[in-house]
Order: structure tokens, then C-alpha cells, then sequence
């Protein structure tokens, strides 16, 4: 599912990008990574090309540029954008199942950046990996902001600067659609994987939140790692920005909710967040925010559009249930409620309820030729075994399958982490290097620790871990529909007989009094 991400820049120093690409650098600080006698390190593995430079390189070519349109420099304005990045990130499933290479993802950036920036000086470079080792190829183009000749103009152009000579690049809505088509079908001519780039998505990540996430995340592991060695237990292991912590308790409110009143009610009441609507978009204001927050910055999940619709198929779902035909309504104590002050309209309408339940809990009984009460207290005897049976195999089951998980995590992660373990032993500044790889460290020897309390000498196939994980969830599926057709039949007799041991108390002093 390859991705697409613009970046402008305002920096005027262009070879900053090309150390960029080409040295290691920090992913918190962006500082370039330098060996024991303090020189930059060239990244591991990388693939570059620049297009329309001449002899010259990328910088110098941007330079020039500025120079001969007079634009970009001094005397123009600070805030003028230089250039502009574009990032097609390829999914990680594609350099296994579709054969996917670096020299191949170059090709295909080459190609995409000499069919939607010509006229502009750019750089074409692929890496390997990503951020956290996601292990997907992505490939970065960069473009200088000024096109140095006039070209063919495309659909998406709507004015001369769009392809005049002179004249600089606009990232615009319309242009970002145009490239988000184009990308789509590049990787269905390459056979890779795809989703539709067109339609949003639920929870939109910006790349502030997505940095904001990462760094706090950073933060929260190396104050639990101290934790942990203190002998505490960390309280929380998920770091959770703003906009993640607003998105969760909105999406509690949206999945209950049948009204656009009721919704904006309870996130009131529940957590303090106000909800308004200005020219048909909807904003949210945290408890202890002064500023809205729009909810295109949280994603199309929580637009008005889509807010309305689940609104009206939780109050559907609600009116399906009320008006479900098999349920067994229990009977209401009537004499219980008039003297806890109940009025006649109450009693009027439990009335008419009771009659009604009586009606389902006959016409059940019927059905499961239960009206003698020793065979129906045999039925819900049997039930009770066989629920009881059932919710004990899938306890059991949910069990294996979360130590299956964490044992993946762990051996995930021991896998991941060991090489840097390996590096620290022969680092010359060992402090330093702690230092720079302390939350990947620390995960790494959780897991050895993990895997010698289990005795757990040779590490078990990923493959296998997956296949066996696989295998529990459709045992499991199998079992909890026993467990569930068990439960409801269950929960329907014991209501039953309830409903008939009731009716028949209240029958016998009304035939006394008569």
C-alpha cells in the first residue's frame, strides 16, 4: 500500500538535503551521525540519481536557478518555499511477495519524477528501510521550487505558473489528488500493493503527531526503564498525543450515541469536550484547550457526514433491538414500584409490558416443549454445563493466544535489537552509544530476560508462532459460538422461569383476595 507525502522546505541551504540522504542522521534531532573520529556516516545503503542539473549538482543547480529568475534569494521574501519533497513510501509485503528491489523502486521514482516535475532540478534517492525498521523501500524526490523551462501542460494545471518557465511549483489540493492517481497507478503497472489514496483516511496522522508520538514515546520508555529497574511497575506503556487521547474518547461517545444532541451531550457530561459546527465542518474543544480542534486534523471518522451516519445506524441498531421478536422481557414487581412512588401512568404501562412478557415466555416454552418445570430446570441444567464447558476452553484459549503475542513481540524484538547488543560490546564510547540506542537496548534485553525465564534457548520460527496463532483464534471462534448460542438460550430459560415463578405469586393473592 504505497503512501504519498509532501514536505516544502524553507531552507535555502540545498546540500543540507543531499547530506540528508546520503549521511545517517538522528530521526529525534535530525543531527547528522558521526563515527569515533567525529566524520559523518555514510548510510548503509542507498540508491541516487539527479535529474535535469546538468554538470552541476542538485545545489548548485538550484542556485543557479534563483539566480538567473531572481527569485529565492535575500531580497525576496524568508518564508518563500526552495523546494519541495515528495516521499512515495512502498508497502513492506512488496519486497517479498512482488519482488520488489531498491534498484526497481529507484526505476520507478525516476520515472515518476521525469513525468511530474519536468523543467524542475531534482534528486531521486531510494533507501531500503524506513523509520522504527518498518522495512519498507521508499524512494525521497526532490525538486527545486523553480521550473528552469516551459513544459506540457497537464489536467490538474489550473494557471501559467503551473508549467511557465521561471515560474515556482504550488503544491495545491488539486495537484496532491493528481499525484495521489498517478502513484496508485504506478504501483498497480508494477504489481505491487495499493490502497485507495483518494478517500482519506479514518485517523489522519500529521508527520508533528506522528514526531510528537515517537518522541514521546521515547520519553515514556526510558522513564519506565528506570522504573523497572527501581523495582516499580510502570503505569502506562503507550504514550498517547492530544488528538490520540481526543479520537478514543470521541469514538466511545460515536459507537453509543443516536442523535447529534445526545452525542454532543455526553462528551460534555463524560469528558468535558464541546462540539460545534461552522460552515458544515465540526471542531473540538478538549477540556483545558482554548483552541478548536477541526476534524479534518483527526481524521474523516469524525467529519459531520460520517458523524450523522454511524448516529443513525446506532439509532437504528438500538430500535432493532428494542423491537427484537425472540427476547423475553422480565416481568415487573407492579405493587414494589407504586410503593417506591410510582404513578398510574407506570402502572398503566408495566401492565401492559407484563402481559406482553408472559406472552414471549409462554410462546417460548411452547416452542422448546418446556412446560413441565423438571424438564425445564433439567434444560437449564445442561446449558449451565455446556456454557460453563465453553467459556472455560476460550479463557484458556484467549490465554495461549496472548502469551503466543508476547512471544512473537519478544522474539520480534530480540531479533531486531541484537546486532546494536553485539555493536555496544565493541563501541568505543559505550556511554554514548547507550545513549543514542537506549529504548531499542532496553527492549532487547527484555526480551533475552524474557526468553531465559521461559528456558527458551532456540529461538522459535516467526512463521510457526503466526500459524500457531492462527490455529488458537479459529479454535477459539469455533468454541465461543458454542459459548454464545449456550449463553443466549441460557439467559432466555432462566428468564423464563423467573417470569412464571413471578406470575404465579402475584396470582395467588388476587385469587385469595377474590
Amino acid at each position: 500500500m504505497a503512501t504519498l507525502k509532501h514536505i516544502a522546505s524553507k531552507n535555502s541551504d540545498y546540500t543540507a538535503i543531499e547530506a540528508y540522504l546520503v549521511y545517517q542522521h538522528d530521526e529525534f534531532t535530525g543531527k547528522q551521525l558521526l563515527d569515533e573520529q567525529g566524520r559523518p556516516m555514510l548510510r548503509e545503503s542507498y540508491i541516487l540519481d539527479t535529474l535535469e542539473c546538468g554538470d552541476f549538482s542538485f545545489a548548485t543547480a538550484c542556485l543557479l536557478a534563483n539566480r538567473k529568475y531572481n527569485k529565492n534569494n535575500k531580497n525576496n521574501h524568508p518564508d518563500d518555499i526552495k523546494s519541495h519533497q515528495y516521499i512515495i513510501s512502498f508497502d513492506p509485503r512488496d519486497a517479498v511477495e512482488n519482488g520488489l528491489t531498491m534498484e526497481k523502486a529507484q526505476a520507478l521514482g525516476l520515472n515518476f519524477c521525469k513525468d511530474n516535475f519536468p523543467g524542475h532540478p531534482a534528486i531521486v534517492c531510494t533507501h531500503p528501510d524506513g523509520h522504527n525498521h518498518s522495512g519498507n523501500i521508499h524512494v525521497h524526490i526532490v525538486i527545486g521550487s523553480i521550473r528552469t523551462r516551459e513544459v506540457e501542460r497537464k489536467p490538474y494545471m489550473q494557471k501559467p505558473r503551473d508549467w511557465l518557465e521561471g515560474m515556482k511549483h504550488s503544491s495545491t489540493a488539486q495537484t496532491m489528488r493528481y499525484l495521489r492517481v498517478k502513484v496508485m497507478e504506478l504501483c498497480e503497472g508494477a504489481g505491487l500493493y495499493q490502497i485507495d489514496l483518494l478517500n482519506g483516511s479514518k485517523e489522519r496522522v500529521s508527520e508533528a503527531e506522528y514526531w510528537a508520538r515517537r518522541r514521546g514515546q521515547q520519553k515514556l520508555d526510558l522513564a519506565n526503564a528506570a522504573l523497572t529497574v527501581a523495582g516499580q511497575q510502570p503505569r502506562q506503556k503507550k504514550f498517547e498525543t492530544v488528538k490520540d487521547t481526543l479520537r478514543k474518547q470521541i469514538s466511545s461517545v460515536l459507537y453509543r450515541a443516536t442523535s447529534f444532541e445526545d452525542f454532543s451531550d455526553r462528551l460534555m457530561q463524560q469528558y468535558g469536550i464541546a462540539v460545534k459546527e461552522s460552515r458544515g465542518r465540526l471542531s473540538y474543544l478538549p477540556a483545558g484547550r482554548t483552541k478548536f480542534i477541526r476534524a479534518k486534523h483527526l481524521g474523516d471518522k469524525f467529519e459531520k457526514e460520517l458523524v450523522l451516519a454511524a448516529l443513525k445506524e446506532n439509532a437504528e441498531r438500538k430500535r432493532a433491538i428494542q423491537f427484537k421478536p425472540d427476547r423475553i422481557g422480565k416481568l415487573v414487581d407492579i405493587q414494589v414500584k407504586l410503593k417506591q412512588g410510582k404513578g398510574i401512568g407506570y402502572e398503566r404501562w408495566a401492565k401492559k409490558h407484563n402481559l406482553k412478557a408472559m406472552a414471549q415466555t409462554l410462546i417460548l416454552l411452547q416452542e422448546k416443549d418446556l412446560l413441565n418445570e423438571d424438564v425445564l430446570d433439567q434444560r437449564i441444567e445442561e446449558l449451565q454445563t455446556q456454557y460453563d464447558s465453553a467459556k472455560e476452553v476460550v479463557l484458556d484459549l484467549e490465554t495461549r493466544m496472548a502469551e503466543n503475542k508476547k512471544l512473537r513481540s519478544h522474539v520480534a524484538a530480540y531479533q531486531q535489537y541484537r546486532p546494536l547488543a553485539q555493536k555496544l560490546k565493541s563501541a568505543r564510547h559505550p556511554v554514548t552509544f547507550e545513549e543514542q540506542h537506549r529504548a531499542e537496548l532496553t527492549a532487547y534485553r527484555a526480551a533475552a530476560a524474557y526468553l531465559k525465564a521461559n528456558n527458551i534457548t532456540k529461538l522459535p520460527s516467526p512463521n510457526k508462532l503466526e500459524a500457531e496463532y492462527a490455529q488458537l483464534a479459529s479454535e477459539k471462534a469455533k468454541f465461543y459460538e458454542q459459548y454464545k448460542e449456550a449463553k443466549e438460550e441460557l439467559l432466555k430459560l432462566k428468564t423464563a422461569k423467573q417470569n412464571v415463578a413471578s406470575f404465579f405469586r402475584e396470582e395467588e393473592p388476587a385469587q385469595q383476595e377474590r
